[in-house]
């Protein structure tokens, strides 16, 4: 029998940036998808400061047009929101489904961890030291919304969707930190209580630290979340944290959404440009905020005690 659910205090402001997390997420990921594998100079030859969200790059995209972060992230608010209860199976099945369409960018660690669910119907690829990359994190957004009120189960869950693709320790680390952080956006916590999260990480695995990083913006996730995390805690808004992620190009649809996504539940729809919200395709926002609402109104937070 389902928990009978409950109204916390603040629970519009909470249901509020939890749509602005998985909107901020599609938003970046578009706005990203522009500047992907273009290096920060050839972006200022071309575009001087990247802030539209136009289309085009290596993928030859619609403006608007959302990539497999967007995609991905689908598949695993769908496969939760189907099911009374967590159901892994049910998020894989949804990424099967999704590759068998041929989609139009996958990522390789993504692909054989799905190819091999398919053969195996094992929801746990096998420890790899090459799936270190950031195509668990890019996903992990609706977890944290399903898991608010409770990082331990949060990290459980963030950890077991990572495992069906990526099984690392690099990788499990940043799901788990992406998700803390947007679960203390989405709680209204200080500053100081995401920035722990982040510190946390760093004190775990020193590769993390972030403070003034200007390297690489690449698919490995300790790129991705130096680029990401630099780019969250030096600016004050959610778009010039966007603005910043994605300039530094490389694999910048996918820093881009994991910036829009943490951005997204600190600031709040709100925050989010008008102009960025109406580039993206209406039936994908719609379909992002409801999935939004019945994701967080499944957490423990919102389950009668």
């Amino acid at each position: 029998m389902s928990p009978r659910r409950k109204a916390p205090p603040g629970a519009a402001g909470i249901v509020d940036r939890a749509r602005a997390s998985l909107l901020g997420g599609a938003v970046g990921d578009a706005l990203g998808a522009t500047t992907e594998f273009m290096k920060p100079a050839q972006i200022r030859d071309r575009f001087g400061v990247h802030r539209e969200i136009v289309g085009g790059g290596w993928l030859k995209l619609s403006p608007g047009q959302v990539t497999d972060d967007t995609e991905m992230t689908l598949c695993v608010a769908r496969g939760i929101v189907q099911t009374r209860e967590w159901n892994l199976a049910a998020i894989a099945d949804r990424f099967a489904h999704w590759l068998s369409g041929g989609p139009a960018d996958v990522g390789a660690t993504c692909r054989r961890g799905i190819l091999e669910y398919v053969k195996t119907r094992r929801l746990a690829a096998a420890p790899n030291e090459w799936d270190a990359g950031n195509g668990a994190a890019m996903r992990v957004a609706p977890v944290a919304l399903y898991a608010l009120g409770d990082e331990e189960l949060l990290s459980r869950l963030a950890v077991e969707q990572a495992h069906i693709t990526h099984h690392h320790p690099l990788s499990d680390a940043a799901c788990v930190a992406v998700g803390k952080l947007v679960q203390r956006g989405l709680l209204g916590k200080p500053l100081p209580g995401l920035r722990a999260a982040a510190e946390e990480l760093a004190a775990r695995h020193p590769e993390f630290r972030f403070e003034g990083y200007d390297g690489e913006a690449t698919g490995y996730v300790v790129n991705t979340l130096r680029t990401v995390l630099d780019a969250f805690f030096s600016t004050q808004s959610f778009e010039e944290c966007l603005v910043k992620t994605v300039n530094r190009g490389d694999d910048a649809d996918t820093t881009g959404s994991i910036a829009g996504a943490i951005a997204g539940a600190r600031y709040g729809v709100d925050a989010i440009p008008r102009r960025w919200l109406e580039a993206i395709d209406g039936g994908l926002r719609e379909e992002l905020h409801t999935l939004a609402g019945e994701l967080v109104r499944k957490s423990p937070l919102f389950a009668e005690p």
